[in-house]
């Protein structure tokens, strides 16, 4: 037997661009409402008693207890306590470093105690004398 060469038949197709992008828009639009009737079959078939695990695990109703946070007065007391240790400091710097200073022998004094052994008392006595 001769092998035949086998008949083609030409199948000529032609779309316009504008059908074609409707198709696809159709073909997206389909898979979109099968994919919402799905769920709400879903959720008709599940009820909404069988999901309500699932919406406390989402939206817990207790929230977990919190201790409540530092009153800001005690961080306000803090800042003013530095910034009074801090104000006193440079007025010590600044009458030891002061020329002044130099004649008046009271200062010198209390100037030497605050140096050896710092105390609150050398220290309001360095400002009382020295300024």
């Amino acid at each position: 037997m001769p092998a035949r060469p086998i008949a083609r038949r030409r199948l000529s197709v032609t779309l316009s661009p504008l059908s074609l992008i409707g198709c696809i828009a159709l073909g997206l639009w389909f898979g979109f409402v099968a994919i919402a009737l799905t769920c709400w079959l879903i959720y008709r078939a599940a009820g909404p008693a069988s999901l309500a695990p699932v919406a406390a695990l989402l939206h817990p109703t207790t929230l977990p207890s919190t201790p409540p946070p530092a009153p800001s007065d005690v961080m306000f007391e803090q800042y003013q306590q530095n910034l009074y240790q801090h104000e006193q400091q440079q007025r010590l710097e600044q009458s030891r470093d002061s020329n002044r200073n130099l004649a008046n022998p009271t200062c010198q004094f209390w100037l030497q105690q605050d140096q050896n052994a710092p105390t609150d008392k050398s220290r309001a006595n360095v400002l009382r004398f020295c300024n």
